[in-house]
């Protein structure tokens, strides 16, 4: 008996003497900073910590300053530059349209023969916007003209299958750069012949952006009946647009105040719109005829 308590009590003490656990293999960071590596935070501590440490440091705090300020600057510099090239109310004022000017406008380019009274209207010298004006131009009906006469080119170099982006991006710069440079000619022509004329860039831009409209009923004429449709429709468009031109650039030129000028100017003006006049057809048909086949 005395053995076999020995042994119990023996046993059980050999028993209670367990191995020690062995080290974990990763430091538990899960309750902030670890005890063992002393070091690191928990998770989102590390940003909470930058961030207070950003809003509280007086130096991050003036070169944040700094920096909006230098952004502030720069954009007013790049306004002042803007402006100081492109007036925006002045363009505002080509883009004041609505629906019943376009639809009178684009009858008034198509059919200009009826129309009687050309002189734009002003208010205390200022000329009213294109919606309260027929004859004021605008650039709402040449950018969008211009926009359709490149869809309608795509859709019939399609037809004709001989689309690819490259010729459909030739025909586009193409079309801008005629109109850039009769704008340019007209511009050199002003000044070469002193002509005082109230007419801005602005407005040539314009007067030489409607031949877009009679571009696009040439090309879909064409589409529609084929070349002798192309032709009819062109030479409808092109005098309707020469007879728009003259007896617009004629009033719009002279301004509210004109009373005349000498003759050699008055001459030089009509034959500086009379060119103008004339050299439409021939854009007309250089923009289109490779589109009707």
């Amino acid at each position: 008996m005395a053995y076999h308590s020995a042994y119990g009590v023996h046993g059980s003490k050999h028993r209670t003497r367990a191995a020690p656990d062995p080290p974990p293999l990763f430091d538990d960071t899960s309750g902030g900073y670890s005890s063992q590596l002393g070091g690191y935070p928990a998770p989102g501590a590390d940003v909470a910590f930058s961030v207070n440490n950003l809003l509280g440091d007086p130096v991050a705090n003036i070169a944040m300053a700094y920096g909006t300020s230098i952004a502030s600057q720069g954009k007013d510099i790049v306004h002042k530059e803007l402006h100081r090239f492109v007036s925006v109310n002045k363009l505002k004022y080509f883009f004041a349209v609505d629906t019943a000017y376009v639809a009178k406008k684009l009858g008034l380019l198509v059919f200009p023969y009826t129309h009687q009274n050309w002189k734009m209207q002003y208010s205390h010298d200022v000329p009213l916007p294109p919606r309260k004006d027929l004859n004021a131009p605008d650039l709402y009906i040449p950018t969008m003209a211009f926009i359709t006469y490149v869809l309608l080119a795509g859709m019939a170099l399609g037809i004709q299958q001989r689309f690819s982006p490259e010729v459909l991006g030739l025909c586009a710069s193409t079309a801008l750069v005629w109109v850039f440079m009769e704008v340019l000619a007209l511009l050199l022509g002003l000044y070469l012949a002193t002509v005082r004329s109230e007419l801005s860039t602005f407005h040539l831009l314009a007067y030489s952006g409607y031949k877009y409209v009679g571009m696009i009923l040439s090309v879909l004429t064409g589409l529609l009946f084929g070349s002798d449709g192309y032709y009819v429709a062109l030479a409808w468009t092109s005098s309707a647009l020469m007879y728009f031109i003259v007896r617009s650039l004629r009033t719009a030129a002279s301004g509210p105040d004109s009373m005349g000028g000498p003759a050699p100017r008055q001459r030089l003006q009509l034959y500086l719109t009379l060119g103008a006049a004339a050299f439409q057809p021939l854009i007309i048909y250089w923009l289109t005829f490779h589109l009707v086949r």
